[in-house]
Parts: C-alpha cells; sequence; structure tokens
C-alpha cells in the first residue's frame, strides 16, 4: 500500500533502524519506544490484520520474531520480554499492517504483564467460551 508506513519502511522509502530481515519480514527499532531495545516486526507483504495473514507469511514472521527476540534477552541483556500483537482498532492497532512488538523486560521494572491490559469482572464461563470457539474452528 502506497500509504502504508510499514511499506515505505519495507521498501527502503523510509529509512529504519532495522536489525533482523528474512525473506517474510523486517525487524526494526520501534521510532517510539516504550524502553531500550523495542523492536517491532513487521511482514514484507502489506497485511492489515493477522487474521488475514497466509499460514507461510505468518510462519516467517514469527521465525524472525523469535530470532529477535533471543538477540533483545542475550545481547541487551534483558531479564524477559513481553511480545504482542494489537490486531484491530478496538486492540489498539494504530497502524493498519500487522506488527509484533517485542518489549525487552527487566526485573523490579514496574512494568506490567499482559493480564494488565484490560480487566473485567463481566467475562463468560470458560465452557460457553470454548462452545463457541471450538464450533467455529469444526466450521
Amino acid at each position: 500500500m502506497a500509504e502504508c508506513i510499514f511499506c515505505k519502511i519495507v521498501s527502503g522509502e523510509i529509512e529504519a533502524n532495522a536489525v533482523y530481515e528474512n525473506s517474510s519480514a523486517v525487524a526494526f527499532l520501534d521510532a517510539n519506544p516504550l524502553v531500550d531495545g523495542h523492536t517491532v516486526v513487521v511482514p514484507k507483504g502489506h497485511v492489515e490484520r493477522f487474521s488475514d495473514m497466509d499460514e507461510e507469511t505468518a510462519a516467517g514472521l514469527f521465525d524472525a520474531v523469535q530470532k529477535v527476540n533471543d538477540a533483545v534477552l542475550s545481547g541487551l541483556g534483558a531479564d524477559g520480554t513481553n511480545i504482542g500483537l494489537n490486531d484491530g482498532k478496538a486492540a489498539g492497532q494504530a497502524i493498519p499492517h500487522t506488527h509484533v512488538h517485542i518489549i525487552p523486560r527487566h526485573v523490579d521494572d514496574g512494568g506490567g504483564s499482559l493480564h494488565s491490559i484490560i480487566q473485567r469482572d463481566d467475562v463468560s464461563g470458560l465452557e460457553e467460551v470454548q462452545e463457541k470457539l471450538v464450533n467455529y474452528l469444526d466450521g
């Protein structure tokens, strides 16, 4: 897509601090990092939603995520990482091109877990949710 900032980074039209590339994905430092080493991994082809991604692209994307995550842990000495993907506007996806955030974490850095993103008291029972998902997946 001509107006997509991530597509422009992939094509080289916009410079980014790239750290890794494979045949399916490019990883670069986030331009507005939450912490030092905050990295974004994007598929080379424009895919707006993760749910629209084909299996081969998803495999290549997550191969890159795994390699970059190891680099963040070992190369930067992080104690852990949060790996996150916002899929759709309701989930906070600001750029309509699938991207995975790798955020270095350190013991006692004051940050929360992924469970701190949203808290609700009115969630459904596990069996009800399980049935809906299984029915959808069984098609």
